[in-house]
């Protein structure tokens, strides 16, 4: 193979390899205002990674991971003034497993199980920090409700609320 053959071999391959690496690349978003309104990593034209979003005010508003464009892993969630509104996993885009939901002091007002987004197991209520209530439910239909501790455990396993 002569000089002029090896290069243009060369070249090919290097071409080749180029247009089949992943492209990835920070992105950012912006309001007409030109306030931030989300930042994080793309790759092949969808969200992977680490996403930050913002209220326009500037305050951050929810944070957590993509996978192939779809919430995955843990997310925390902000009201427009800064607190803390909730936080959970995602799997595939879908609520799962037990999500914390804050109150508008940033206390804890209930913990629930969630699957593919809804109530599905234990509903935990708290007033004050204080547990009050228990629900229970089955594809997001409440079935039961414990206003003591005393009657919710003789009807239920402690181990359920893993």
């Amino acid at each position: 193979m002569g000089p002029k053959l090896s290069c243009l071999v060369l070249l090919v391959v290097l071409l080749l390899k180029t247009s089949a690496e992943k492209e990835n690349k920070y992105h950012k978003d912006y309001y007409t205002s030109g306030q931030l309104k989300s930042e994080g990593w793309i790759e092949n034209d969808l969200k992977k990674g680490y996403w930050k979003f913002y209220y326009e005010s500037g305050r951050i508003s929810a944070q957590g991971h993509y996978e192939n464009n779809k919430r995955e892993k843990y997310w925390y969630f902000y009201d427009p003034n800064g607190i803390k509104s909730k936080e959970g996993n995602y799997v595939q885009g879908q609520m799962i497993k037990w999500w914390l939901f804050y109150d508008a002091k940033g206390k804890i007002s209930h913990k629930c199980q969630l699957s593919n987004g809804k109530k599905n197991g234990y509903c935990l209520k708290y007033k004050n920090e204080e547990l009050v209530s228990a629900e229970k439910y089955q594809n997001g239909k409440k079935i039961k409700e414990w206003f003591n501790f005393v009657d919710f455990q003789r009807e239920n396993k402690l181990s359920d609320l893993k």
